[in-house]
């Protein structure tokens, strides 16, 4: 079968949106020749079993299973890959996605002005349907930012409904990190010159079956793709990501020093030492969940993690002050000393624990 548009729809433990979603796609693709290619990152809710018995009968419906892996843009990316057709199609498996919009832009593609149609929320026509106010305002937030990151005036950069020509996604794809959960993001910054564009309205509808996959992991997932981007050229995203972990730790210690100094009135050695044994640990289970998400220890692992990661960081806090003293001496202002000496311990403690700690398995 020649197939016009693949639509590419990862999945996690979706398996009751998948019938009323594929019947939803059977309609509103009904003059077109489509597949759609379910990349599934090993749901347990009987997901994988389903499609494979509607793929029995429905050639058009195809499942990617993914083993030990895991995020949506990666997904994307081996759907696509997976795909022969000349336009490729990314929508959520939950129905929040207005499947009717497919054809419009399908017909904006074709007329080859454009490689890329965009499902936008902030457009005239566009509506995110029942959402809180906070959960607006965080998807604005984060909106800006990826207008920033992308430096085009695409309205909804943060959309995960969008079709593009398999041309552009050749002119991407060797950039694209895979990172995260917003991969419209990750194609256009990785694209090498301009992107044609064009935004067509739509309305954000409310889950009806499943949970929401969106959680603090997803945008730590997020914020490590625009350091990424932002940054990836020059300064690793990981260590950015270890050095904002390693902040919030740094003003958990203090608020844990003033703490037991104020109310408890334990000695300041001491309260010294708890307080940065807990920041430390603290630090490691933020990095562990964010920074080396891919990497992520747990179990017997997970202990022995901390202790090196102890260990390390006892270490680097050594050098951070061998070094800092050592410039005080040679009479460098004392923020400046400080400052290098933090920076240069900071990059002992990253560096040796992503290779001894969160050590790829072979």
């Amino acid at each position: 079968m020649i197939v016009e548009l693949s639509v590419i729809i990862p999945t996690l433990n979706e398996r009751d949106n998948i019938t009323p979603l594929i019947a939803a796609l059977d309609k509103a693709l009904s003059a077109m020749k489509w597949e759609a290619i379910f990349v599934d990152d090993d749901s347990v809710d009987g997901t994988v079993e389903l499609l494979r018995e509607i793929g029995q009968r429905d050639t058009r419906i195809r499942c990617l299973r993914r083993i030990r892996r895991r995020g949506l843009s990666s997904a994307c990316l081996e759907g696509m890959g997976a795909s022969n057709a000349p336009y490729l199609a990314v929508m959520d498996a939950d129905m929040q996605h207005d499947e009717t919009v497919l054809p419009r832009m399908l017909e904006i593609l074709q007329a080859g002005a454009v490689d890329l149609v965009v499902g936008s929320r902030y457009i005239e026509g566009g509506g995110t349907d029942t959402w809180s106010s906070k959960r607006l305002f965080l998807s604005r937030v984060a909106t800006r930012a990826g207008q920033i990151v992308l430096r085009t005036p695409i309205r909804d950069p943060m959309s995960g409904f969008f079709m593009i020509t398999r041309e552009l996604l050749d002119r991407a794809v060797h950039r694209m990190t895979g990172k995260g959960f917003k991969i419209l993001l990750d194609l256009v910054t990785s694209v090498d010159g301009a992107v044609r564009f064009e935004e067509v309205p739509y309305v954000f509808r409310n889950r009806q079956f499943g949970e929401t996959k969106l959680d603090i992991l997803v945008a730590g997932e997020y914020l490590l793709l625009l350091y990424d981007k932002f940054f990836g050229h020059f300064i690793p995203a990981r260590f950015l990501m270890f050095v904002t972990v390693g902040t919030f730790g740094a003003l958990l210690h203090l608020a844990i020093l003033g703490a037991l100094l104020s109310y408890a009135g334990v000695a300041f050695y001491v309260g010294q030492t708890v307080a940065a044994f807990v920041a430390m640990a603290f630090n490691f289970t933020l990095n562990n969940i964010f920074t080396h998400r891919d990497r992520r220890l747990k179990g017997l692992t997970y202990v022995k993690g901390l202790a090196s990661f102890l260990a390390v960081c006892s270490i680097g806090a050594l050098i951070n002050v061998l070094v800092a003293d050592s410039l005080f001496d040679q009479a460098i202002p004392w923020w400046a000393a400080g400052l290098l000496g933090a920076i240069v311990g900071s990059v002992w403690n990253y560096a040796v624990s992503s290779s001894l700690v969160w050590k790829r398995n072979a």
